[in-house]
């Protein structure tokens, strides 16, 4: 009994990971309990609402007023959108929606971004105050808060995009709202996705919520094998290099050759696939043992022939959420808007000047404008201007999305590059249209390499720690000990070697080895999920590794 107190009650130390014990005993106990109520359909979205709750209150402690807030906030708006007749009224309610939604993110994410740019710009010392826990203290006269620091929410970046799309999509009559509160609480609160998603929209989730729950044979197989693929990413793919060989490198980049670093930015990328893919596969096996469908977030990512192709594969509900509800209403590739010369013209002023100084940002901001000045007089530099100047503040905006920093925002705009580049090298190239498998893999070995390296962005502590990786990188490659390293983290090396092979495997085979386990006997598949526990338990670090992408 004191075992589930432990694993219902709040403690920051230990929140609920889909890697630990405690969350299997916790989900155990939920679906005990759901075999019996799931085919009252109120019943059932009320039980899932609840414990939802309760495990976002595992994972974030008193954040869960955040969520709550934001659930009711938009439940009331949709309806408002959804009922009103007037076209100003209704544009009006959604962009409150999309303010009240981005302005709570940013306060607890972006408020130490902003405060930092603007001491840098401005040359001043202003502190981030939390002014909520302020007025909290207060009112309840007693200080239970810390006023001088913020700190973010698990998940808040995730389900702030599902409630936006939510308000946004009655604004286009793609849905109607949803009639109960709980229904609605259900869908942006869903535990398996809650915190590291993948994104899942209204139009996607929403009529599932009322039909009926059949459970088949076929998606219980297919449950239980996305479940155990994603332990094996995220404890072996992920934590055990991570433990054993990444974060003793990244922590000191200078204590090790240039050749070290360069193998430790490989491990990364397999790294952050295997924790992120490995938690949306637990995700989508956890959501479909209960009925329900989440979308796919991953497609053989490190199979990609160009950077836009990788974005196609890689963070999919991402993607295609920035698409639909930035590219395209900034204009897409048709036109651009005053938001986009507005966006674009500042953000490169600021970045620049962050980076460097008033000289440089003002030349910068100088060549944009006169970019902008020449499409006036022609149409077919407009075109191009305004769908690459598109690209770029999709890629920006992603790279902001996934942290409070400048080295966020360019490793995004790398990215943006890389797809611009490719969009003119592609009309040039000799080779686009091979389908020589040696063409195919120069494709494939070359994206990976450009994602890998910009990274380094994604995984650096800081720009100075940047620097530090590449100058050794540059000045101590130190190849004469490569073999030495090899041999002594050669276990590591074995494992990232099996990693992306099995990643690179052809889709075909991996779709045989997964209908062999779904079509296999029950017995086969517990001892095969026996092996791959055992197996995973053994690997992991004596301090269990949280995913990556919590901190989004």
């Amino acid at each position: 009994m004191n075992r589930l107190y432990d694993i219902f009650n709040f403690s920051q130390e230990f929140p609920l990971i889909f890697t630990q014990a405690n969350f299997w005993i916790f989900f155990a106990v939920i679906y005990l309990v759901y075999a019996f109520i799931y085919p009252n359909k109120s019943l059932r979205s009320l039980y899932l609402f609840l414990i939802s709750l309760v495990f976002y209150y595992k994972t974030s402690g008193l954040f869960v007023g955040i969520l709550l807030f934001s659930t009711v906030n938009d439940f009331f708006l949709g309806k408002a959108i959804y009922n009103s007749t007037s076209k100003l009224t209704r544009k009006t309610l959604v962009a409150v929606s999309v303010t009240v939604n981005l302005a709570t993110l940013c306060y607890f994410k972006y408020a130490y971004f902003f405060t930092d740019s603007y001491n840098a710009l401005f040359e001043s010392d202003h502190k981030v105050i939390n002014h909520l826990a302020q007025w909290a203290n207060t009112w309840s006269e007693v200080d239970y808060f810390t006023v001088d620091s913020i700190i973010l929410p698990v998940g808040i970046s995730f389900y702030t995009f599902q409630t936006i799309s939510y308000s946004v999509d009655i604004y286009r009559k793609q849905i109607k709202p949803l009639r109960s509160m709980i229904d609605f609480g259900f869908f942006v609160s869903f535990f398996p996705q809650l915190v590291a998603g993948p994104i899942v929209r209204a139009a996607d989730f929403v009529p599932q919520i009322r039909k009926e729950i059949r459970i088949s044979k076929v998606d219980f197989g297919r449950a239980t094998f996305m479940i155990l693929k994603g332990l094996i990413k995220k404890m072996i793919f992920a934590d055990y290099i991570a433990a054993n060989f990444l974060d003793r490198v990244f922590d000191m980049p200078e204590m090790f050759s240039g050749f070290t670093n360069i193998m430790a930015m490989f491990g990364y990328s397999l790294q952050i696939y295997g924790d992120f893919s490995g938690y949306t596969d637990i995700a989508i096996g956890l959501a479909l043992l209960m009925g329900y469908r989440l979308p796919k977030n991953f497609n053989s990512p490190y199979k990609a022939i160009h950077c836009g192709d990788f974005w196609k594969r890689w963070h999919i509900s991402l993607s295609s959420w920035l698409k639909d509800y930035l590219y395209i209403p900034i204009g897409g590739n048709r036109n651009g808007t005053i938001f986009s010369y507005t966006f674009i013209l500042l953000f490169t002023f600021l970045g620049v000047l962050a980076v460097s100084n008033y000289a440089i940002a003002l030349l910068a901001a100088t060549v944009i404008v006169i970019a902008l000045l020449v499409t006036l007089f022609s149409k077919k530099v407009a075109k191009h201007f305004n769908t690459n100047v598109n690209i770029m503040i999709t890629m920006l905006v992603g790279g902001l999305w996934h942290g409070a920093a400048w080295k966020f925002v360019i490793w995004g705009g790398l990215n943006g590059l890389g797809i611009v580049f490719y969009k003119y090298w592609r009309n040039i190239s000799p080779y686009e249209n091979s389908r020589l498998w040696i063409i195919t893999g120069w494709k494939i070995a070359l994206t990976f390499v450009f994602i890998t390296f910009t990274r380094i962005y994604f995984r650096g502590n800081s720009m100075d720690h940047i620097d530090r990786f590449y100058q050794q990188i540059v000045t101590n490659m130190n190849m004469s000990n490569a073999w030495n390293v090899l041999y002594e983290y050669r276990l590591v090396f074995i494992v990232m070697a099996v990693g992306y092979l099995t990643h690179w495997l052809p889709n075909l085979l991996k779709t045989k080895i997964e209908h062999s386990f779904i079509r296999s006997h029950v017995i086969i598949k517990g001892a095969i999920a026996v092996i791959v526990a055992v197996v995973c338990y053994q690997t992991y670090a004596a301090d269990f590794q949280p995913f990556i992408y919590f901190q989004f």
